[in-house]
């Protein structure tokens, strides 16, 4: 079982996500350029975090046309697993593979912190592991990660148990107050209906390491191999 990171112009989180899948999981993970079309065989793509051809116009706007989406796009189509992060999260919206779309923080301001996630999909592998009662802390780093979606495709996540995670606050609770971008219904990531295709806007493999000091985003990550593997 083989994973591959995508680099796009202006990736800066691909590097980070190779170590963690390699090194703190123990993955075989393949390098792939954003002008390739050949995947090389991976199960799992990643589409890492970044500031893909320097989110002009919006974020993943461009990076959409790059020539290996087209492969990542048939490779889902076909069942194939795919996993975006943050801009990854971003370019997987533009292209239609997940619902909805990123739009500007609520406060116009870039954010750089650790949140607080409820895992809430019972179906979804990258969540289903974890306990809905349990918080996990991973850190964000975006300033398009305002998740929307109008209130028909809203009850369509909720109904199909789409939504993999939600902003909560310390005690798992959900509210308004630790919601740090204006997502609607404190949305943090989702999945698409035939459950093998996921976004989130937090940074799961920058909280893969006890040498970071939290390891909380290492289920995220193992929960795409368990996905292969069942």
């Amino acid at each position: 079982m083989k994973f591959g990171v995508v680099t796009f112009p202006g990736s800066n989180c691909d590097m980070d996500m190779v170590h963690a899948l390699e090194h703190d999981l123990g993955f075989s993970v393949v390098q792939l350029w954003h002008k390739d079309r050949d995947l090389q065989g991976a199960d799992v793509i990643v589409l890492p975090g970044g500031f893909s051809y320097g989110d002009y116009l919006r974020s993943g706007a461009i990076a959409r046309f790059s020539p290996i989406m087209e492969s990542v796009v048939n490779h889902a189509q076909k069942g194939g697993r795919v996993f975006g992060v943050c801009n990854g999260f971003q370019i997987l919206c533009e292209t239609g593979l997940l619902p909805g779309a990123l739009l500007h923080n609520e406060s116009r301001k870039f954010i750089c912190k650790n949140v607080t996630l409820k895992p809430v999909s019972r179906t979804a592998s990258v969540s289903s592991a974890l306990d809905p009662s349990t918080p996990i802390t991973i850190p964000i780093a975006h300033g398009e990660g305002n998740y929307f979606i109008d209130d028909d495709g809203l009850k369509a996540l909720q109904d199909n148990d789409q939504v993999l995670f939600q902003y909560c606050d310390d005690t798992g609770a959900v509210n308004a107050w630790s919601n740090p971008n204006g997502a609607v219904a404190n949305i943090a990531g989702v999945a698409n209906r035939e459950m093998n295709v996921f976004g989130m806007m937090p940074h799961p493999e920058r909280a893969a390491s006890e040498d970071l000091g939290n390891s909380d985003g290492k289920a995220i990550l193992a929960g795409l191999a368990a996905l292969v593997e069942a």
